[in-house]
């Protein structure tokens, strides 16, 4: 379980490093964007993929996207944590597991059991409680209820697709996650020349630093993960409910305590609820 527990100081340090960022004026936009040239150099001393040929046959239709939505999502993961905090942001990114459930069962044929439908029904009302504006918050504010939402769907997306490329008889995951990765970094690039260009701002030099911190913990998250189901390969589903609700959990902790976000008692109850549907899904 240390793997666990490392993976999930990692997801959390991954919002810590953006909040950190944004209160100490770094262009924590520009920062998301120097995090994948570390990702892509980490996945290729750490995890040693296969490097193969790009060509036709590869499944651009999985690839693109991925490369897509990874640095897209992780905007709004930012803006997320910029308006609602830390924690609303890891609830909506850890519930984000229903969809692919929900993708399987509409889509995908697969038969769904009671307990999965209770799960995935508390943890709609889980994103419904966790996400809702305090009412002390300008109107302004309120209007960003859009971010974690688009979290949750985003990253359920994500998950999908990801699922879908691990089924992949004729290429290793491994060689997969390089490639969407050096698509990431290349949509990533055109957002930083967006900013540079259409938006005038100034390159700023720590959003390099902080940014390369950043893909040092996001790539720490999804090797420990890894590491975690192969220490533990007869019991996925503690793994999966150790980080989830581990992050949920520290989440809540460092976003209450270190950022003195507040939540009201619609919110405290989503985080509950965010964890009981974690736990139905996984373990009954």
């Amino acid at each position: 379980m240390l793997f666990v527990l490392i993976s999930v100081l990692c997801s959390v340090t991954v919002a810590v490093i953006i909040k950190i960022a944004r209160e100490k004026g770094v262009n924590y936009l520009q920062l998301l964007v120097w995090n994948y040239p570390v990702a892509l150099l980490m996945t290729y001393f750490v995890l040693k993929p296969e490097l193969i040929a790009w060509n036709s046959s590869l499944p651009w239709g999985l690839y693109i996207p991925l490369g897509f939505l990874l640095p897209t999502i992780f905007i709004c993961i930012a803006m997320s944590i910029r308006y609602g905090g830390i924690v609303k942001t890891e609830v909506a990114q850890r519930l984000s597991l229903f969809i692919p459930l929900l993708a399987a069962f509409l889509f995908m044929g697969e038969k769904i059991v009671p307990k999965n439908l209770i799960g995935i029904g508390v943890g709609l009302l889980a994103i419904v409680f966790s996400i809702g504006w305090n009412k002390q918050n300008t109107s302004n504010e309120r209007n960003y209820w859009i971010f974690p939402l688009m979290v949750f769907v985003g990253m359920g997306i994500i998950d999908i697709l990801f699922k879908q490329i691990a089924l992949l008889a004729n290429i290793t995951y491994m060689s997969s996650l390089w490639i969407v990765f050096v698509l990431a970094l290349g949509f990533a690039l055109l957002f930083l020349c967006y900013l540079l260009f259409i938006k005038k701002q100034a390159l700023d030099v720590r959003a390099v630093a902080y940014g390369g911190v950043l893909g040092l913990f996001n790539f720490g998250n999804i090797v420990f993960y890894m590491k975690a189901h192969k220490a533990l390969p007869e019991n996925p589903s503690l793994v999966f409910t150790a980080m989830n609700i581990g992050v949920i959990s520290v989440g809540a902790l460092v976003g209450v305590l270190l950022f003195r976000e507040k939540l009201s008692n619609y919110n405290k109850i989503g985080v509950l609820l965010a964890i009981i549907s974690v736990l139905l899904i996984a373990l009954l």
